[in-house]
């Protein structure tokens, strides 16, 4: 049966190793999730835009998820791939197969990401195995 979680998050991005010969950016993510989703979650994200044309980028990330789902315990990776393609955004984020624990063992799921007025929430539909 397939779940739905909604909520916010807020989200700190640090850069890493940033200089100017590195063709790829790197940054620490730090976020904190209320709602549906009771959690934080740390990880790393890679990143590159185009020179020549505005508003082209692609960036992977992967982050552990760390807390409560509708009541439920336990922690769980999230693995990101997006493109912008000048400005049009395609944004794909699933749940790394296997890589959940205690109560959340069994998760599957993808997640979206909504950025409206600046602030950021999500929606997030998932299956758990039966116990």
């Amino acid at each position: 049966m397939m779940n739905k979680a909604e909520g916010t998050f807020e989200v700190k991005l640090n850069p890493q190793d940033q200089s100017a010969d590195m063709p790829v950016g790197r940054m620490a993510i730090d976020k904190e999730f209320q709602g549906d989703l009771v959690a934080t979650s740390k990880g790393q994200m890679l990143m590159a835009a185009s020179s020549s044309v505005k508003d082209s980028a692609g960036y992977v990330a992967i982050e552990k998820v760390t807390g409560t789902l509708n009541g439920r315990r336990g922690s769980f990776y999230l693995q990101h791939n997006g493109v912008m393609t000048r400005g049009v955004v395609e944004l794909a984020i699933t749940v790394i197969p296997d890589s959940s624990t205690d109560q959340l063992v069994g998760l599957r799921g993808k997640m979206n990401i909504i950025i409206a007025e600046g602030k950021h929430s999500y929606e997030f539909e998932y299956t758990l195995a039966e116990p």
